[in-house]
């Protein structure tokens, strides 16, 4: 029985690009390993390359997707700084650039028509459930837009729609739909696309059957000295978000590496220099830490495991 190839990519903002380059790095010595993905899950920029992918582009293709386009949907202005009282009362960026990105490369799919390679699954936060659960209460929720056949199957959602979905950063970009973006409770993907893979109604596979490899955005070195401090809110407000978003990625990992073993991979370098999810600045030293990484374990595991019948 071939095995079960699964693909799971972070949020991370503009940083997606290292992983895209760290895909197209392990494309060119593994030749046509991603043709043989049966699901691509995503959050966030990791949810945009989900969905590109399984629309046929490449991974250059996506790489120069970032590289050409940044500065539009990261575009700001003084006129834009002094309406929002500096991002105090409103979000960083427009989504109406990424919107018209994403129309330009995906136009009408719906998450059905895409099919190369395999299945998508793409977080996002649903703000505003209406209600409709067996119980009837009214809550925000996370939601994962998958193309699987079946009652709860979400085939008919366009592409471009989802993509918005799952890359609403509060703070960074308006609400889209009702919906924010899939990092607030799953940057890492990698466990709802194992669980996605094991429901007897989507995926049907057995443990010993999956594979997985879960690639990072790279990660900002973070660390606290102190041993004993009686500390309020004003002095864990500067850190909570990094310990709650980065806490819940080692969760993860700790998670796949414990279920699956041998059978996991992850590939999260760290970053050389502080890059935070807009930092269209950094592009070339993230496509510089892409080019300078031993990749030579990851495309030994990837000949193994992805190639295996």
């Amino acid at each position: 029985m071939s095995p079960y190839r699964i693909l799971s990519m972070d949020g991370g903002g503009i940083r997606g690009i290292l992983t895209a380059c760290i895909l197209e790095r392990i494309d060119e010595s593994v030749p046509g390993f991603l043709s043989g993905v049966d699901l691509i899950a995503g959050t966030s920029t990791g949810g945009l390359l989900a969905l590109g992918l399984a629309s046929g582009m490449t991974p250059a293709q996506l790489r120069v997707m970032y590289q050409e386009f940044a500065n539009t949907v990261f575009a700001d202005t003084r006129l834009d700084d002094m309406r929002d009282l500096g991002h105090l009362i409103g979000a960083e960026y427009s989504n109406k650039p990424l919107k018209l990105l994403l129309e330009h490369y995906f136009g009408e799919q719906s998450l059905a028509s895409l099919s190369e390679p395999g299945r998508v699954l793409v977080s996002s936060f649903d703000l505003d459930n209406e209600g409709k659960t067996p119980n009837g209460v009214r809550a925000w929720k996370m939601k994962f837009f998958h193309n699987y056949p079946g009652s709860d199957s979400d085939g008919d959602q366009l592409a471009v729609d989802v993509g918005m979905r799952t890359t609403m950063a509060p703070s960074y970009f308006p609400v889209y739909q009702g919906y924010i973006d899939g990092g607030v409770a799953a940057t890492d993907p990698a466990m709802c696309a194992l669980a996605q893979a094991l429901n007897t109604q989507t995926g049907g596979q057995q443990l010993g059957n999956i594979v997985l490899l879960s690639l990072g955005t790279g990660y900002n070195p973070h660390y606290l000295t102190v041993m004993d401090a009686d500390w309020g809110l004003s002095q864990w407000a500067p850190h909570m978000l990094n310990i709650m978003m980065e806490g819940g990625v080692s969760v993860v990992d700790y998670q796949c590496r414990q279920i699956l073993q041998d059978c996991y991979l992850r590939i999260n370098p760290p970053l050389p220099i502080p890059i935070g999810l807009g930092s269209i600045t950094n592009i070339p030293d993230l496509i510089d830490l892409a080019g300078s990484i031993d990749i030579s374990g990851a495309v030994e595991w990837v000949s193994q495991y992805f190639l295996e019948d």
